[in-house]
């Protein structure tokens, strides 16, 4: 595999389509290179041409005695499949492909980027693009692109990186991360990904000792495995993924045969693959720079427990309450720390938040006397400390900064990020100390909240679910399956589906109502009938014969009035159960990311509430117990209120079976579900079985 350095580092640049021109597109990463004195070889090709921008030009790649490492190619789209055949001969690594004019138009464009595919793929030179607008490595004065942002903003080396499948956006995330002073050591846009992708990006620059953090920016994900791959690479590395993933469409969703299929959009498949493997999901630029801003100390709280330091009663609680959104724990201060803090100042607030008062004016030594009580004895994992404008004070900014020092001694290990307002030049004196600095008291939280979900997955080892595939494998029927079908198949895999029985012949239900007090449920029974209660096809609370015997004949007489040529099966009957909660479980494949499992609280009511996880499958037993305990509803099983506890056991089995099961059947099923589930005291059982086949 093609190494970073590699792709980042060439030691020759031929650029097809040079320009005269600095303005044009294929003038401008030459003029660039100039500028910015890239040491290694350029040349320009043009055969229009003698020189370019004052270089030797070339009539065409072959015309190069050379050796090219990197080709960048800025002509017509029609011209790019010859460039790339010489590129070929000329044993280039890579080419970089500006031009547009491929898939994104369709038609001829997609087959032109299918032969750029195929040339990549038998030959071995890696393409990145094409409708691309380039990269670029700070550190060598490397710059392939014509983003326009390099005129304005010249790039200083850092550890922290981008890869973005757009351009402009690339453009846009580089130049406020420039305006915030962060150094950018490489910035890769990869266009319509022929060859390589945002995934393989993140992974080579994961494995770069240059870079220690990433900033990653896609709209969709072709190759879900790859992908993972990489998060998991950046992860194993400690290196946090900063990710905007757009578009919130949902996959399929106009030929959603389940609730399970309509409820697994792919933005919320999205949201559990990159908080799964690593990555912090931002919603907005300033998140994205807030965050990478602040794992500039490279440290990374391994828990939650949040220590907040603060000159203003008001600030403290708007940063608790942000706590409290962002799911982090702001715990009180013991109580013989708080007294002691109650010695240094009587009218202090020594809970937590622990408020100084301004009395922190007439004696800075209170702050590392505060701090050292709050780090030795709260046990917090980090703190936030709210100063506002005073820390820009010319007076007290640089004796406040010695206190935190001196607080921090022997705490090298503890991130302390600081709100305050302040000129560069002090927030830089603050920086250079190990404080990151934010203004505003609620993103200091979200990005120290993003510090600590980062310090928990790089500690975290996940437990794999290393199941027995021939177990859960099956053969499917040679037929559409009906709900007898599907719950024999799914009883087979040891989930809990009631075990029904079908009825064909009014006469057969005189079995059922001889000295049994139970009471049942009948439902119609059809490959071709999905949602029964939609065509009147289910009757609850039958507990005569005559009034089972008027539901099935009213069962069939409603379906064909909603449904005049669809195929009856026959009528389904079994005992009623009621009680518990009424959940759903399910499973479908999804079209990047694979098998995939859903739990929630479900009924007629799934796509209602929507409080429904999911979890790429197989998961873990340990999986399934934090996919309950991660809904909004979760103390219903627990016991709230008094009421018992559920079988959360049985419960945390079916999910794993059915995660299984979908896992081993991945090539022949593309749904399952089991809607409703009914979780009780005693047992779990699924009311109503569905799969269906791909």
């Amino acid at each position: 595999m093609i190494t970073l350095q590699e792709i980042m580092s060439p030691r020759s640049i031929a650029i097809v389509g040079a320009s005269d021109n600095k303005a044009r597109i294929g003038g401008r990463p030459l003029a660039h290179m100039i500028e910015q004195k890239f040491s290694g070889g350029i040349y320009p090709i043009n055969p229009n041409r003698d020189t370019v921008q004052g270089i030797k030009a070339y009539p065409s790649l072959l015309d190069v005695k050379e050796d090219l490492d990197f080709i960048l190619v800025a002509v017509p789209s029609k011209v790019v499949i010859s460039v790339l055949e010489e590129a070929v001969i000329k044993k280039a690594k890579t080419a970089l492909i500006f031009s547009s004019g491929f898939s994104e138009i369709g038609g001829q464009g997609e087959v032109l980027q299918n032969k750029i595919k195929k040339i990549s793929k038998d030959s071995g030179l890696r393409v990145i693009g094409p409708n691309c607008l380039g990269l670029f490595n700070s550190a060598k004065n490397f710059y392939p692109t014509f983003t326009s942002t390099i005129d304005r903003a010249t790039p200083k080396p850092g550890g922290i990186s981008i890869a973005s499948q757009s351009g402009a956006y690339g453009s846009h995330i580089y130049m406020v991360s420039h305006q915030r002073g962060l150094g950018i050591r490489y910035w890769m846009t990869t266009g319509n990904e022929v060859d390589l992708s945002v995934g393989e990006t993140i992974k080579l620059m994961a494995a770069d000792p240059d870079v220690h953090t990433i900033m990653a920016y896609a709209e969709s994900v072709k190759d879900g495995k790859q992908f993972t791959d990489a998060l998991d690479a950046a992860r194993s590395e400690k290196k946090p993924v900063i990710f905007m993933k757009v578009g919130r469409s949902e996959v399929g969703a106009a030929a959603a045969n389940s609730h399970t299929a309509s409820l697994a959009g792919e933005d919320k498949v999205y949201d559990e693959v990159l908080r799964a493997h690593g990555a912090y999901r931002v919603r907005s630029t300033e998140e994205m720079l807030d965050v990478a801003y602040s794992t500039m100390p490279r440290i990374f709280p391994a828990g939650k427990n949040l220590g907040l330091v603060t000159i203003s009663g008001g600030g403290g609680v708007i940063m608790a309450d942000a706590a409290a959104d962002e799911g982090l724990t702001v715990g009180p201060m013991p109580k013989d720390a708080q007294d002691e803090l109650k010695k240094l100042v009587p009218f202090a607030s020594p809970m937590n938040p622990v408020d100084v008062t301004a009395q922190f004016f007439n004696d800075l030594s209170l702050i590392p006397k505060f701090t050292d009580l709050m780090l030795s004895k709260g046990g917090y994992d980090a703190l936030i400390g709210f100063w506002t404008s005073v820390a820009g004070s010319p007076v007290l900014s640089k004796p406040l900064l010695s206190a935190l020092k001196q607080a921090m001694k022997g705490y090298e290990d503890k991130l302390f990020i600081n709100c305050m307002v302040a000129s560069d030049e002090y927030i830089k004196m603050y920086e250079k100390e190990g404080f990151p600095c934010l203004e505003d008291p609620t993103r200091a939280i979200i990005a120290m909240s993003a510090l600590m979900f980062f310090g928990e997955k790089f500690n975290k080892s996940e437990k794999l679910n290393n199941f027995d595939k021939a177990r859960y494998k099956i053969t499917l029927p040679d037929k559409e399956l009906n709900e007898i079908d599907c719950s024999e198949i799914l009883l087979s895999a040891k989930l809990p589906v009631l075990k029904p029985t079908i009825i064909n012949k009014v006469e057969e239900l005189s079995q059922y109502f001889k000295d049994n007090k139970d009471k049942y449920v009948m439902k119609v029974v059809s490959s071709e009938i999905q949602h029964k209660t939609d065509v009147g096809g289910v009757v609850l609370n039958i507990d005569n014969l005559e009034l089972a015997q008027n539901s099935y004949n009213e069962i069939v007489k409603n379906v064909k009035n909603k449904l005049p040529n669809v195929i009856i099966d026959g009528i389904m009957i079994s005992p009623m159960k009621k009680g518990g909660i009424e959940c759903i479980l399910g499973a479908k494949i999804d079209p990047v990311f694979g098998p995939i499992i859903m739990f929630g609280f479900g009924g007629i009511y799934a796509e209602v509430m929507k409080d429904i996880v999911f979890a790429e499958a197989p998961v873990s037993s340990e999986k399934a117990e934090e996919m309950i305990l991660s809904l909004k509803g979760k103390d219903i099983f627990l016991g709230a209120r008094g009421k018992p506890p559920m079988n959360l056991n049985s419960l945390k089995n079916s999910i794993v079976n059915l995660s299984n099961f979908i896992a081993a059947n991945d090539d022949i099923i593309d749904q399952v579900e089991m809607n409703p589930i009914l979780v009780k005291e005693n047992e779990v059982v699924a009311l109503d079985a569905l799969i269906i086949k791909k």
